[in-house]
C-alpha cells in the first residue's frame, strides 16, 4: 500500500511487521547474502530483471553472485563439505542462497529449458543446501501452479506484474510458504483493491491498494551507465493467433507520461544519455487512460521536457502496424531526441496468413507505412519481425514474404520459425507446416535479411555519423563501440575511459552485415 508519505508498505495483516528485512529473508536461508538471476528472452524481461536485482539488493541487502549467466554448476557441491574453515567467512560461494529464473515462454521448448535449468539446483536443495529458488516471468505465469506441483523445492512462482512485492514475498517464504503469484491485476492509477480480471482477489489472497506510478517504481539496478529501459505501457489486448503475451502479461495499462518523464529525469540526473521506452504493443500507450493519450503525445511530451545537454537520444519498441500512427512519423522525424529508428514487426507478406494469425493489415497496408516513412524520415532506418512456416503456410504465401523483404530492405530483422505455444489458438491447428519446411524457410529468410543488412550498411561508407559511445569493444581494447542513431553499431579506436557517453562525430571507412568501422573524423 501507499502510505500518507507515498511510501510503499506491506499489507500487515498478512505479512506482519517488518522492522528488519535482511534478519527475516526465508529462515531456511538464515544468513542469505548472495544471489544469482538468470534472464532469458525479450527487453522486458532484461527491465523486469533490472528491477528484480533492484529489489534484491536494495530492499534485502543481498550481492549479486555473478551478472554473467553460468552454463552449469559444481555438481560436486551435491556431496561435498567444506573440509576447512579458514577464510569461510570471506569465501564466496560457488553457488547462490537465493537462485532466480526470469523466464521467456515466446519460443519453443521454453517449459523444458526452464525445468533443465532448475534441475541441479533443485538437487542441490534436496541434498539439504539452503537455497531459495524463484521462477519469475512468462513461463512463471504461464504454468502457475503446475510449476510447484513439478518442483516441490520451488518456493515462489511471481508473475511480472508482482515484481514489486518481490521482497515481501521472499519473507513469506521464509515463514515456510510456498507461493504462485501470478493473478492478473487491474491497477488503478489513484489505489484500490488489486482483484484478478474476474474480481477475485489475487494470487495471495489480499486486497492491496497498488498504483502503477507509485508501487512499480521500486529500487533498480540497471544493467548499463549510459542507456536504459523505461517502461511505458505493459501487457497487450491483441490476441493474435500464435502468441503466448496476453495470457502472460495481461491486459494494456499504461503508465501516465509525468511518471515516465519522472524516472527519465532521474536517469538523466544520473548521468544517462539514452532510454528506450518499452511496450509489448507501444503503439496503444494512453488509449486506456482518460483523458485518452497517444504515443505521439508521450516523444512530445518527453522531448519537450527533458532538458537539453542531457538523454539526448529516446528510441522505443515495439509498434503495432494496426495502429501505427502518422503522428508518430513525424515525431521520429521531426524532434530532435528521438531517434530516427523505427521497428515494425510485418510477421508474413501474405494476406491469408496475416488473416489467419489476426494481425489486422494487410501487405499493401503495411507497404503504405514503409513508405510515409522513406517519404518523411529517408534516413531512418527500418527493423522488422517475421515469422515463417506458421500454420498453413504455402511456398506460394512465404514467397509474398520474401517480396515484401525485398520491397522494404531491413535494416535488422529478427526471425523466427512458428513454433506452437500453450494456450493459443495456432497451436490446435491440423495444417502445421512440417519442420524441416520451417528450417529451408528460415534459412532463406535469413540470408536474405543478411543481404539486406549488408546493403543498408553500405551507405554509411564515406558518411560523417554520430556516434553514442556506449563501452569498450570486447574483442579489441583500443577500440570503443557505440551506436548511431539508427541503431547501427560502430567501432572505432578510442579511450573508453575518456570517450564513454559522448557523442563523436565518426567517419565511416568499412560497412559490415550488422555493423560500421569508422575513425574519429579530423573536421
Amino acid at each position: 500500500k501507499i502510505d500518507e508519505k507515498g511510501n510503499k508498505r506491506v499489507d500487515e495483516e498478512i505479512f506482519g511487521r517488518m522492522e528488519n528485512y535482511q534478519s527475516k529473508v526465508i529462515y531456511s536461508v538464515p544468513n542469505a547474502k548472495y544471489y544469482k538471476i538468470v534472464t532469458a528472452g525479450c527487453q522486458m524481461n532484461v527491465a523486469d530483471s533490472e528491477r528484480i536485482m533492484g529489489v534484491l539488493e536494495g530492499e534485502l541487502g543481498l550481492t549479486s553472485l555473478d551478472d554473467a549467466m553460468e552454463d552449469s554448476i559444481d555438481q560436486s557441491l551435491i556431496t561435498t563439505t567444506n573440509k576447512s574453515s579458514k577464510n569461510k567467512e570471506n569465501k564466496v560461494p560457488k553457488t547462490p542462497d537465493i537462485l532466480l529464473l526470469n523466464t521467456c515462454t515466446i519460443r519453443d521448448h521454453a517449459e523444458q529449458k526452464v525445468y533443465d535449468a532448475l534441475g541441479p539446483y533443485t538437487a542441490l536443495k534436496r541434498a539439504g543446501r539452503p537455497l531459495a529458488i524463484v521462477v519469475a516471468g512468462c513461463v512463471a505465469q504461464q504454468e502457475g501452479e503446475a510449476l510447484l506441483r513439478r518442483f516441490p523445492e520451488v518456493d515462489l512462482v511471481l508473475g511480472p506484474q508482482y515484481i514489486p512485492w518481490l521482497g515481501d514475498l521472499l519473507i513469506e517464504v521464509g515463514k515456510g510458504s510456498q507461493l504462485a503469484m501470478t493473478e492478473s491485476m487491474i491497477w488503478s492509477e489513484g489505489g484500490g483493491s488489486v482483484l484478478s480480471g474476474d474480481g477475485r482477489a489475487n494470487s495471495a489472497g489480499w486486497n492491496s491498494s497498488r498504483d502503477k506510478d507509485g508501487d512499480w517504481m521500486v529500487p533498480i539496478k540497471r544493467g548499463h551507465s549510459i542507456r536504459a529501459w523505461v517502461n511505458v505501457i505493459y501487457g497487450c489486448n491483441e490476441h493474435c493467433t500464435y502468441c503466448v503475451v496476453p495470457s502472460v502479461r495481461g491486459v494494456e495499462q499504461s503508465r501516465s507520461m509525468e511518471a515516465i518523464l519522472q524516472e527519465c529525469l532521474q536517469l538523466a540526473a544520473a548521468g544517462y544519455k539514452e532510454v528506450t521506452l518499452l511496450g509489448q504493443n507501444i503503439d496503444a500507450y494512453g488509449r486506456d487512460m482518460t483523458p485518452r493519450r497517444t504515443f505521439a503525445d508521450l516523444l512530445h511530451y518527453l522531448n519537450d521536457n527533458l532538458p537539453n545537454n542531457t538523454i539526448s537520444r529516446i528510441r522505443y519498441v515495439t509498434s503495432h502496424p494496426r495502429y501505427f500512427s502518422d503522428r508518430v512519423i513525424d515525431a521520429v522525424a521531426d524532434l530532435a531526441k528521438v531517434c530516427e529508428c523505427f521497428h515494425v514487426p510485418f510477421q508474413a507478406g501474405d494476406d491469408q496468413v496475416l488473416r489467419d494469425m489476426r494481425r489486422g493489415y494487410t501487405y499493401d497496408s503495411y507497404m503504405n507505412i514503409i513508405r510515409k516513412i522513406r517519404a518523411k524520415a529517408p534516413d531512418a532506418s527500418i527493423c522488422g519481425d517475421v515469422i515463417v512456416g506458421f500454420p498453413g503456410e504455402t511456398e506460394e504465401a512465404f514467397q509474398r514474404t520474401l517480396d515484401l523483404m525485398e520491397e522494404v530492405k531491413f535494416d535488422n530483422l529478427n526471425t523466427f520459425a512458428y513454433s506452437p505455444r500453450p494456450n493459443t489458438e495456432a497451436a490446435n491447428w491440423e495444417n502445421q507446416v512440417p519442420p524441416d519446411v520451417q528450417s529451408d524457410r528460415l534459412q532463406r529468410v535469413q540470408a536474405l535479411a543478411a543481404k539486406h543488412a549488408l546493403e543498408r550498411s553500405e551507405r554509411y561508407v564515406g558518411r560523417v555519423v554520430d556516434v553514442l559511445v556506449e563501452d569498450r569493444n570486447p574483442k579489441n581494447r583500443n577500440e570503443v563501440m557505440g551506436r548511431t542513431r539508427q541503431g547501427r553499431q560502430v567501432f572505432f579506436e578510442g579511450d573508453v575511459d575518456e570517450l564513454k557517453g559522448e557523442e563523436v562525430m565518426v567517419e565511416i571507412v568499412e560497412a559490415r552485415t550488422w555493423s560500421l568501422v569508422g575513425k574519429i573524423a579530423t573536421s
